[in-house]
């Protein structure tokens, strides 16, 4: 007969527990990825207008535009570009200023909580 101390691996219940944090750290990263994703696509419309020669851009207005066709194409439509890009001109150049925060409810009154703030600076085409 082997004895208790010789006995090796987890119990029941402990898998139970570890299955139960992976699936609370599982869940919390499927919440929190796509705004990770978008935003990243979001760096990439504003890096763009640098290197589109096509689309000519050489306001405000025209800046905006292209993003906003941009986050329609990539399907980002809980985003409002105007609260969350600021645009200014300086020096021939574009100062961008991508700022927002979104929150993702996990449990009952507990969110995540994810908030972006770069700055780019775009030169002018």
């Amino acid at each position: 007969m082997k004895s208790v101390h010789s006995q090796k691996g987890m119990s029941i219940l402990s898998w139970l527990m570890v299955l139960a944090l992976v699936a609370f750290f599982a869940s919390a990263a499927f919440k929190v990825l796509p705004h990770y994703f978008d935003y990243m696509s979001m760096e990439k419309l504003i890096t763009s207008v640098e290197t589109d020669k096509a689309a000519n851009i050489r306001s405000i207005n025209e800046f905006y535009s292209h993003v906003g066709k941009g986050m329609q194409v990539n399907s980002i439509r809980d985003l409002n570009l105007q609260d969350a890009l600021k645009i200014k001109v300086e020096n021939n150049e574009f100062k961008a200023h991508l700022k927002y925060e979104k929150r993702e409810p996990l449990i009952q009154n507990i969110d995540l909580v994810v908030r972006f703030d770069k700055e780019f600076r775009v030169r002018m085409p």
